[in-house]
């Protein structure tokens, strides 16, 4: 898909990047608003203090609205690989579709095909790690689900955007079960290969509420057929196939 048909709205909501922090990585949001229009105008409204890079309608139409330049106010409280200035180093793409609360659907193909067009030109201008392209849930898991469990990852990694695992490596370590309450050995393994993944987990060897969360947003992204943020045994043999790709890129 060209991408030099990309139309302008500027979005009052942004400023200044600091000088010495690159840009590299790219979170991907879903609009999560009952239709594109009262999105775009939440995204553009000075009182809401709210934007994103980029915003894409279902038709496949995208629109930019800050400058990758400057900074968009689109992560909010987040963190990856150990650092919390999201905004400061990524770029945003803003997703339309209704989200979990007013009617979550399947992303279109022309929606797709524009999002991939898009992030493949992304990634490679700024040279983002395909470890460092992730969802809003990734980056905030104890507040956010977006884009959800219906958005192909698998597809933006196929043209070489973002991480997939391979799936032969995904073999369950055991038939335990680990969920909540839990305080094993086990739940620190799985604390520490999802904190060298990139997810802000304490290795505190307690299964709480947080790593519940964490769980379910890296379902969302690497395991989409049951997100309940249990770490069942083929949910933690992902994990470590992930984890494996991960070590394999550093």
């Amino acid at each position: 898909m060209p991408l030099e048909n990309i139309a302008w709205r500027p979005s009052p909501n942004f400023d200044e990047r600091e000088a010495d922090t690159p840009i590299d990585m790219l979170v991907l949001h879903y609009t999560g608003m009952q239709t594109a229009e009262e999105a775009l105008s939440r995204l553009t409204d000075e009182k809401t203090k709210v934007s994103a890079h980029y915003f894409v309608e279902e038709d496949g139409k995208i629109t930019a609205l800050v400058r990758e330049e400057q900074r968009a106010w689109h992560a909010g409280v987040s963190s990856w690989r150990g650092k919390s200035n999201i905004n400061a180093r990524s770029i945003g793409v803003e997703i339309v579709n209704p989200g979990h609360e007013f009617g979550y659907r399947p992303f279109p193909k022309m929606q797709m095909e524009a999002v991939k067009a898009l992030s493949v030109d992304i990634v490679a201008r700024h040279e983002i790690s395909p470890r460092n392209v992730v969802g809003h849930s990734d980056v905030a898991p104890d507040r956010k689900e977006d884009p959800g469990e219906l958005f192909d990852w698998r597809a933006l990694s196929d043209v070489g955007v973002g991480l997939w695992f391979e799936e032969s490596a995904a073999i369950p370590p055991s038939d335990k079960v680990i969920s909540v309450g839990a305080n094993e050995a086990e739940v620190l393994e799985l604390q520490q290969a999802l904190r060298e993944i990139g997810y802000g987990t304490t290795l505190t060897s307690l299964f709480d509420r947080s790593l519940e969360n964490i769980l379910r947003a890296f379902q969302r992204h690497w395991r989409a057929a049951r997100v309940d943020g249990v770490a069942d045994p083929e949910t933690q043999g992902i994990i470590y196939a992930v984890l494996a790709e991960v070590r394999r890129l550093t």
